[in-house]
């Protein structure tokens, strides 16, 4: 996709980005600078920060309800890559992908923040999972969800929670996805970078807005996309 003057600046506002230096908030950092987003984001080391550019920095924990009141102050949309990294403490499922969650949420709303996006995971209705072995995160992630859904679907406020397959690293816009809905997919993988990027357009897709999908590579063969815009319009309402 060729940078153009119509591409860049289609979205005004400052995004907060969560879980900004994890593999997957690099990757949505890095395209909404694409796009002349100006980014800020919080993160517990503002040293690992420095190797994301050009952002506004808030050091901080996601457990500590100051530090995401600063985060989102000033900003007009959040995108959450926030993940948990330990069975137990502060870095637990618990901790992070639901309390974390859902304490971001609630102060977005409170600071007037328009648009919340989500990485969440696909099967987070499916307890029985495999993956739901690791601290019952799936199970932590879906109560996120939920309680997402109830504060940002309403008021003028809107969501997009995208719930990717097995995530690896890889540049956007290079496969065809295969976007579902009711959480009936059981496996399949998705580049990093075509997570983020649908989260991005999904602040000036109105067909994105206040969606929950899921979401794979159609095949391991590249086929350069344009835009993932129009993967929205297959979605219901």
């Amino acid at each position: 996709m060729i940078m153009t003057e119509k591409t860049r600046y289609k979205y005004k506002g400052k995004v907060l980005v969560a879980g900004a230096t994890g593999r997957t908030g690099r990757w949505v950092v890095s395209r909404l600078r694409y796009y002349g987003v100006p980014v800020k984001v919080l993160t517990r080391s503002a040293e690992k920060a420095k190797a994301l550019g050009d952002v506004e920095v808030v050091e901080g924990k996601i457990q500590n309800e100051e530090d995401v009141v600063k985060a989102v102050t000033g900003c007009t949309a959040v995108i959450s890559a926030l993940g948990s990294s330990e069975v137990f403490g502060d870095a637990s499922p618990g901790e992070v992908d639901r309390d974390g969650v859902i304490r971001l949420v609630d102060q977005a709303a409170k600071a007037g923040v328009k648009h919340f996006g989500l990485v969440s995971s696909m099967a987070v209705t499916k307890w029985y999972h495999p993956l739901n072995l690791f601290a019952g995160v799936l199970s932590k992630k879906f109560e996120a969800e939920k309680h997402l859904r109830d504060v940002f679907g309403k008021d003028g406020r809107s969501y997009t929670i995208v719930r990717p397959g097995g995530l690896k690293d890889g540049e956007p816009l290079l496969h065809n996805l295969h976007v579902d809905q009711g959480d009936r997919l059981w496996s399949g993988w998705i580049n990093r970078g075509d997570v983020a990027e649908l989260l991005v357009v999904s602040l000036w897709t109105e067909k994105a807005k206040n969606k929950t999908f899921e979401v794979i590579n159609e095949g391991e063969e590249e086929h350069r996309q344009d835009s993932l815009e129009p993967y929205y319009d297959k979605l219901a309402s």
